[in-house]
């Protein structure tokens, strides 16, 4: 089906937005694609340190240069739930890369941070840059020119990012991202919610949310619930990067192996060695990331992809705005729903029907562009399937059922959840911020309150222990944007703002800072740019001034008369606090440097 005709024109006008920045892009990608494989290039000695451990056999294979070498990305550690199964992973890689007549390398290990044990804590500060600095990471291992193709191994909130820049920066080469999949399922995240309000009120100890949290997060895999981590996996499979069906296939099972194998046996085939030669630079265009963005809104995903996407985009040489995000939003109904946008969890969703039936839904209205490349060849229509094993246990793909198989979690698009993927751009007087409604309740889409600020989490926190915040109010959370401190996530704010929503206040949030996948069902006003640090308007604010949050008509605006706002002097706070510890003194450079959030919140920009 011909792609509506709201999905065509903003892309285009991305496209045309695009045009130099993209054109010059391709050129660098064709010029070191047009080289070949890249080992004829190296001196013998720069050879033979590449090649050191390899056997004769593959050392002489690999200086004829006549055999492909995969290089391997990974974000392996054992103490991330997600990144534990990678372990595994480039035995099963190695076996997969023999058996198709090539050899695969570890190329470089990357940082992977958990922002779930980061939470609250110093170490969150380094979380957004980490994207970054993984990016940087893997440009170092592939550096080497030793490689015909890539394969990484990355799930979580800034990994992902971080490696699909870097495959971006690499693209030419062909780059295959190869999940792991989520854990099983365990306490409901509904009810690890419950536990967490009751303990922000005091009503249970230490103990019993201690008892709830692990029961959530109990094994290997991706957490469940539909954050930033499982977004990642969603708009890999979307925008072409992961064989089809891959995405949330659990750990450890027969199917998650042969998924790895077969995904290693493809990057092996679209080298430039081959017929099917796809470099990445060339496989990812303005399309492949409408695609993602589609994809984003019609699952309720996770606001970090208004930065995500934006930085990814600009590493292909594509300029991505906010407003093209939102504009999508209208177009694009939801048709999923997934903890905390429902009660599911990603394998009720992937049991439902998952991505095979996402996309089948979404082709059917012309939403995605189906004339794309991807790792699997051409046109998304072919992810349009479930993978499963054969009786000789290699994958094979059915087509994706028709009907769903649990309407409270997939719909059909003619019967959608809400008739928007819920993600806004608000613009104002307070600048620009993102808000996603999409698990807000229509009565709370629009708060007019006055305004309390605080400078940390903890100063709302302890005002909230106080027993000051029984009112209707708007809570500024500022200076922590990118400049400021990292822009860490704030979901040491989510239990008690739910709290005294649940209690009949009406509550909001404005921050420079950000919530991510899990900001839930108070309305949040994130990413202000420009930042407090900057000196934007949100440093002005005072309390008791009259916030009004718009998520209908897409405002934010504090309702000040323009010539008193303006002739107030920006607020200013000592954050010598947030520079040194926990490794935080080695980004002062990336806070000095980092661009604006609407620009992706990058020090490459």
């Amino acid at each position: 089906m011909a792609a509506h005709s709201s999905i065509e024109a903003i892309t285009a006008r991305i496209v045309e937005r695009s045009k130099p920045l993209r054109e010059a892009y391709l050129d660098r990608v064709r010029r070191a694609g047009s080289r070949g494989p890249h080992r004829a290039v190296l001196s013998c000695g720069n050879l033979a340190h590449g090649f050191a451990v390899c056997s004769p056999a593959e050392k002489a294979a690999l200086a004829g240069d006549v055999v492909p070498n995969l290089g391997i990305i990974t974000a392996y550690n054992d103490m991330l739930s997600a990144h534990q199964p990678y372990e595994t992973f480039p035995p099963i890689i190695r076996e997969a890369a023999r058996e198709a007549g090539g050899i695969a390398q570890v190329a470089g290990g990357v940082p992977a941070m958990c922002d779930g044990v980061t939470q609250g804590q110093p170490g969150m500060e380094l979380s957004l840059f980490s994207r970054d600095a993984i990016a940087m990471a893997a440009g170092i291992g592939l550096s080497h020119n030793m490689f015909d193709a890539a394969v990484f191994l990355g799930i979580c909130d800034k990994i992902v990012p971080g490696l699909v820049i870097a495959a971006l920066s690499f693209g030419h080469l062909p780059s295959v991202f190869i999940p792991a999949g989520p854990m099983t399922s365990g306490l409901p995240n509904d009810e690890k919610s419950r536990i967490r309000q009751l303990y922000a009120e005091g009503k249970v100890g230490r103990a019993e949310l201690l008892e709830a949290e692990s029961k959530s997060y109990h094994g290997p895999g991706t957490c469940t619930f539909y954050g930033t981590a499982n977004s990642n996996q969603m708009l890999m499979e979307i925008m072409g990067f992961h064989m089809p069906g891959a995405s949330f296939v659990n750990p450890g099972t027969p199917l998650r192996d042969a998924l790895t194998k077969e995904a290693a046996k493809r990057a092996l085939a679209i080298t430039a060695l081959g017929n099917e030669f796809t470099p990445a630079g060339e496989m990812i265009d303005e399309r492949s990331i409408v695609n993602g963005i589609v994809g984003l809104h019609a699952t309720g995903g996770s606001t970090n992809h208004t930065l995500h996407l934006v930085a990814m985009a600009r590493a292909a040489g594509i300029k991505l705005t906010w407003q093209d995000i939102s504009d999508l939003s209208d177009v694009v109904p939801l048709i999923a729903r997934v903890y905390p946008n429902g009660l599911a969890d990603v394998n009720h969703f992937h049991a439902a029907g998952g991505m095979g039936f996402l996309i089948k839904q979404l082709l059917k209205q012309g939403l995605l562009h189906d004339d794309v490349r991807t790792v699997f060849g051409q046109g998304l229509e072919a992810y349009t399937v479930e993978a499963k094993l054969d009786a000789n246990g290699q994958v094979v793909r059915e087509p994706a059922p028709e009907e769903s198989g649990d309407k409270k979690v997939l719909a059909l698009i003619e019967t959608p959840f809400q008739s928007n993927g819920g993600l806004k751009m608000l613009t104002g007087n307070l600048g620009k911020a993102v808000i996603k409604i999409s698990a807000v309740k229509p009565e709370r889409h629009i708060i007019e309150a006055p305004a309390i600020v605080f400078h940390d989490q903890q100063e709302l926190q302890d005002a909230f222990k106080r027993g000051e915040l029984n009112r209707d109010f708007v809570a500024v959370v500022r200076f922590q944007g990118p400049k400021a401190n990292g822009m860490p996530e704030l979901h040491r704010l989510t239990p008690p703002l739910g709290v005294l929503q649940d209690r009949g206040f009406k509550v909001a949030l404005v921050t420079d800072g950000r919530m991510s996948g899990a900001s839930g069902k108070v309305p949040a006003a994130i990413h202000i740019t420009p930042e407090a640090s900057d000196g934007g308007p949100i440093a002005k604010i005072r309390d008791g001034d009259i916030i009004r949050l718009d998520a209908i008509a897409g405002t934010l605006e504090v309702l000040v008369g323009a010539a008193e706002f303006d002739a107030r002097t920006p607020f200013v706070v000592d954050l010598s606090d947030n520079e040194f510890g926990m490794g935080r003194e080695l980004f002062a450079a990336f806070r000095r440097n980092v661009g604006h959030a609407d620009q992706g919140a990058s020090v490459f920009a």
